[in-house]
């Protein structure tokens, strides 16, 4: 009859080990694993920077859009625009600069 109060003793001994155990490895998951807090920052930092980008991404298709139905119907502002920047052609009287310059071979 003495040995049940000594296995008691032990297996209440190893239990507050067993729950400092426990409650350190669930925590360090918890904060460092797969699906933790920090992966979680990680995460919603990525996710902000793909917002934005869907952002500018959006913005440009729709101001090429806005080209597009300009030029479909005829815009003539924007067709001589686009062949006086493509042509590099003037009215009389104008100069024309090109934007990009080649390097002169010596």
């Amino acid at each position: 009859m003495r040995i049940r109060p000594s296995i008691v003793r032990v297996l209440w001994g190893l239990s507050v080990p067993a729950l400092l155990l426990g409650s350190s490895y669930f925590g360090y998951y918890g904060l460092y694993g797969e699906r933790g807090y920090v992966k979680l920052a990680t995460v919603n930092t990525e996710l902000a920077q793909a917002h934005a980008h869907l952002a500018q991404l959006t913005s440009d298709r729709l101001r090429l859009q806005h080209r597009i139905d300009l030029l479909k119907s005829g815009d003539p502002d924007l067709v001589e625009e686009l062949a006086r920047t493509k042509l590099m052609d003037g009215a009389p009287g104008q100069v024309a600069v090109p934007r990009e310059r080649e390097p002169r071979a010596k």
